[in-house]
């Protein structure tokens, strides 16, 4: 049979290569990033109780988280009782009720207001510094020379101030609502005369240990939240100068969402024993 010196190569084609649905990668990243968190706050739990304790440097953390905090967490609270007074004043007026404008505000900041924007700012603030700090420790290789050094860092980076955000932030919504409350009775007196006494007899009438205690309690959540995932993202960063940005902005984000969703449960939590 002649052969024909004309045919072609068969070209075999390759099978595509399917792709990964971007909707199951993104549920695939999501469970695998809980998983890791999981692990991670485990891993806190099980090291905080074992010695030794790092104290000189949890008082240290204490005081960078805490103290340099304050001056934004005041202004923000006093900036917050003063609008909220002033907003809600004329409203208020059209029924005649303005003389429930001191225990309104009060309950309202006690209760929901002021924890939230607390942690929020504090979110914003401390979350991201932990996440950039310990981001940069990581690309500086700082960690790893701790571990040659028979330093653990775990203890002596994490632990350290995961304790810190918990304890500051409380602290710091107690100042922050006390500050709210005095620029809500300098919001009362813009258009009214008001004395000191008269305001916060007012406020105290309507508070009662049912609305302070639940909002003191989620703060110590929202604290360890923030500490949590700041530490969780500054730790497990890429390294590279890209991951420290990284590591800050998805430490905000998630901390943030996080005080939101702890607060949801907490509220529900709260409205089935306290009416």
């Amino acid at each position: 049979m002649p052969i024909d010196l004309n045919i072609k190569e068969k070209v075999i084609a390759k099978p595509a290569e399917v792709s990964e649905n971007p909707y199951a990668k993104s549920v695939k990243t999501f469970f695998v990033e809980v998983t890791q968190l999981t692990k991670f706050t485990l891993l806190f739990f099980k090291e905080v109780f074992k010695p030794p304790f790092e104290f000189n440097e949890l008082i240290k953390q204490c005081y960078l988280i805490g103290y340099r905090s304050f001056p934004l967490v005041a202004i923000t609270g006093f900036i917050m009782g003063l609008v909220l007074t002033i907003q809600s004043r004329p409203t208020l007026a059209e029924f005649g009720a303005e003389s429930w404008l001191p225990a309104m505000v009060a309950v309202s900041i006690i209760r929901e207001i002021g924890p939230v924007i607390t942690a929020l700012i504090f979110a914003g603030k401390v979350g991201s510094g932990i996440g950039a700090e310990l981001a940069s420790m990581k690309v500086t290789e700082q960690i790893d020379a701790m571990e040659v050094s028979g330093i653990n860092p775990f203890k002596y980076i994490v632990i350290t101030r995961i304790l810190a955000a918990t304890l500051m932030l409380p602290l710091l919504v107690i100042a922050a609502d006390a500050i709210s409350l005095y620029g809500a009775y300098i919001g009362v007196n813009l258009k009214g005369d008001v004395s000191f006494h008269l305001f916060f007899l007012k406020v105290f009438e309507k508070l009662s240990f049912a609305d302070i205690l639940p909002a003191t309690i989620k703060t110590i959540f929202f604290g360890f939240v923030v500490g949590l995932i700041g530490c969780y993202k500054g730790y497990n960063s890429n390294k590279g100068t890209e991951g420290v940005g990284a590591a800050a902005n998805s430490a905000v984000v998630i901390a943030s969402l996080s005080v939101f969703i702890i607060d949801m449960i907490a509220v529900q939590i709260t409205s089935l024993f306290i009416k």
